[in-house]
């Protein structure tokens, strides 16, 4: 009997370093995980610092891959992201202040068409002091649909989505972040082929 798959949705961000190669690189690895196929990369965007704001611009982007749905969403979506962080830990990233630098930032928006909410597990806790306490995986991601630099990408691979929860498109969305924030907020500075972005 064949696996169950859904259809998750990804965002990618990296601020140091070469952001370019470590978000490539990013993708192909994603693509690589057991039972994950790549069914679509945004272009790639220059944006700038959200929060903290003396800091190189960001590069993100966003990915679609239809991974193993798990025995339920909470078990899937879970294990989808203890993979995430293995990642992000394997290409170096240092656990910082909130909106600080980023080695690679990967976030679950989107897990098939299931809202989650679970707690995370030790594998995924943040070791940040300001995040003490349970902290829980919610998809869609919370912040999402506020975040022009989650937005944009997205809209480049899921355009007419609506997530669930959400009254509105995900293009609908980027239109009203984008008029909020201006038209140099994010910039696309590359588009996807075989060998990255060019």
């Amino acid at each position: 009997m064949a696996e169950r798959r859904v259809r998750a949705y990804v965002a990618l961000g990296a601020n140091v370093g070469d952001a370019r190669a470590t978000l490539a690189a990013a993708v192909r690895t994603l693509s690589a995980l057991p039972g994950a196929r790549l069914v679509a990369v945004s272009r790639l965007y220059a944006t700038r610092p959200v929060g903290v704001t003396d800091q190189p611009d960001f590069l993100n982007a966003a990915v679609a891959l239809d991974v193993p749905a798990g025995p339920d969403p909470e078990t899937g979506a879970l294990a989808l992201l203890v993979a995430m962080k293995q990642l992000e830990h394997a290409f170096g990233r240092k656990e910082r202040h909130r909106w600080g630098p980023r080695e690679l930032d990967l976030d679950l928006l989107l897990f098939g068409d299931h809202q989650v909410l679970v707690e995370r597990t030790d594998a995924v806790r943040s070791a940040n002091p300001e995040r003490s306490g349970v902290q829980w995986l919610r998809v869609p991601h919370p912040s999402a649909a506020e975040r022009l630099f989650v937005l944009a990408p997205l809209a480049d691979i899921a355009a007419d989505l609506v997530p669930p929860g959400w009254e509105r498109s995900v293009e609908a969305a980027r239109t009203e972040r984008a008029l909020a924030e201006g038209p140099d907020a994010v910039r696309p500075v590359g588009s996807w082929n075989v060998e990255g972005w060019s």
